[in-house]
């Protein structure tokens, strides 16, 4: 008796459980309700009567972006904010604009992995894997090639040639999030003090300072 309500038991949270995760099983889609502060898979979903194309709908990814900063590229994304329809999809893309020699920084989406197509130039990218191997997986692309950053690890893209480089990414979550590695721990709000940084990155604290300075 106890065996068969444990399993019972089980049925009931599996199915409750792929309710929850699958849209598709309530409605067509879960378009985010922009007005409302309330975050369910990160948007409340918009009233189905009220949906219309352009809420599927993003113009602008044609036009390059704005790479005149200190580390010389732009990403443009495309994800929940700009795309209402793709609440609870899983998926996302971005355009990233590099000038020459310009960076996409080491950073992290928490949320999604990530695939990028070189759409022209040549991009030096690459990944680190987790502890203790640290391991920096990393290649040079060309126009056409693919390249994949799992879910997590700390990666980067560089322009590697005189001209400007463009690159089309596609990430497997509606917001998958971004840390910059640097801008998150030299330019955390409030500082991090600099005696743990200096104990951890083994340099003065002066060193320390000085990179807080800038971000």
């Amino acid at each position: 008796m106890a065996s068969q309500f444990l399993f019972f038991a089980f049925l009931a949270v599996t199915s409750s459980i792929a309710l929850a995760s699958d849209p598709s099983s309530l409605q067509d889609f879960c378009v985010a309700d922009a007005m409302s502060s309330v975050l369910v898979n990160g948007r409340v979903c918009k009233d189905p009567k009220l949906v219309g194309a352009n809420d599927f709908f993003f113009s602008g990814l044609h036009l390059a972006g704005n790479t005149s900063n200190a580390v010389g590229s732009r990403v443009t994304p495309v994800g929940v904010a700009q795309i209402g329809g793709l609440n609870a999809l899983g998926i996302s893309a971005a355009r990233i604009d590099f000038a020459p020699w310009g960076l996409n920084p080491p950073h992290t989406h928490p949320r999604a992995s990530e695939i990028l197509t070189v759409l022209e130039g040549s991009l030096k990218v690459g990944f680190v894997t987790s502890n203790p191997e640290n391991r920096l997986i990393t290649k040079v692309l060309q126009k056409g090639d693919v390249f994949v950053f799992p879910v997590g690890l700390v990666h980067f893209q560089q322009n590697v040639g005189n001209g400007n480089a463009v690159a089309l990414v596609a990430l497997s979550s509606q917001n998958p999030g971004v840390i910059t590695i640097a801008n998150a721990v030299f330019g955390s709000n409030p500082d991090i003090p600099a005696d743990i940084l200096a104990k951890a990155f083994q340099v003065d604290t002066n060193a320390i300072y000085s990179l807080q300075s800038k971000f």
